[in-house]
């Protein structure tokens, strides 16, 4: 058997149940592909895009309805060897991937004020929008699971003072007519770790170059999402569940408990029906 269809039988047989299942109940339950859509996956090079890409491939095989598929790479700058390193592996799994140029770590590095990785996410988003637009497609997929939703949620209320979570879909408001959908929303990233290590795969963890300039004590949001991550990790050994209730509490919001919520921008205060009752 050719290894490409060895790791795809590993999805659907061996973490059918931790990867596969969650992976499609994701699509389901949060109806992220229709009919005739066409679908650009993006790749970064990581485990979580990859892993993204043979998921997507196992539905258009094996799916109920008919949609399409595109896989693009942005190439923001990165080094010839991490390059190298993404096409080799999308060789090896089969993917036949579309990779582009920009100039985004050149733009960014220089840039001393605020966070260059919440700037360089903004700018590829815009590209990889505007490519997929060029091949067709009204949709793009990212590779952002379980375990990015939870701290997101947290990061919201230690450091924004807000409540606030990473959505399994969004309609583009600067690309009309496109939408993200992230398929791998209730994937956790121990099952995606545990699948590449079954299959023994290589894949790039971060290929930015400002990763050496991170520690933990800065104030990136990358540094502050790696708390997040050591804290569900010191909290799950007291409750296996906190990271579950977590993700529970903002799909069951009972708004007559809270203070106040902000809908489209406008603010609605509890009071606005207190004296009415």
């Amino acid at each position: 058997m050719e290894r490409y269809r060895e790791i795809e039988k590993s999805i659907i047989k061996k973490y059918r149940k931790t990867v596969w299942s969650k992976f499609v109940k994701a699509v389901k339950e949060y109806k992220l592909i229709n009919e005739n859509d066409k679908i650009a996956v993006c790749i970064s090079g990581g485990k979580d895009s990859f892993i993204l890409a043979k998921c997507m491939q196992e539905l258009q095989r094996h799916g109920i309805f008919k949609f399409g598929l595109e896989f693009i790479c942005m190439d923001p700058g990165y080094t010839k060897e991490n390059r190298q390193a993404i096409e080799d592996n999308a060789k090896l799994m089969g993917i036949d991937l579309h990779i582009f140029n920009t100039e985004i770590f050149d733009t960014v590095y220089g840039i001393t004020e605020g966070s260059p990785c919440y700037l360089c996410a903004r700018m590829r988003r815009g590209y990889l929008y505007k490519y997929a637009q060029k091949l067709g497609c009204n949709k793009i997929a990212l590779g952002h699971h379980f375990d990015d939703v939870i701290e997101t949620i947290l990061l919201s209320m230690f450091y924004g003072g807000s409540l606030n979570t990473m959505m399994p879909k969004l309609h583009s408001t600067n690309h009309p007519g496109m939408e993200l959908i992230r398929p791998l929303y209730l994937v956790r990233e121990e099952d995606i770790i545990s699948w590449c290590d079954y299959n023994n795969l290589k894949f790039l963890n971060c290929a930015c170059r400002f990763t050496e300039l991170c520690s933990i004590n800065d104030n990136s949001t990358d540094s502050k999402r790696l708390e997040m991550k050591e804290l569900i990790k010191k909290y799950r050994q007291i409750n296996p569940y906190v990271d579950k209730n977590i993700f529970r509490s903002v799909e069951n919001v009972n708004l007559e408990t809270i203070i106040s919520y902000k809908k489209s921008g406008e603010i609605h205060s509890f009071l606005d029906e207190y004296e009415q009752k």
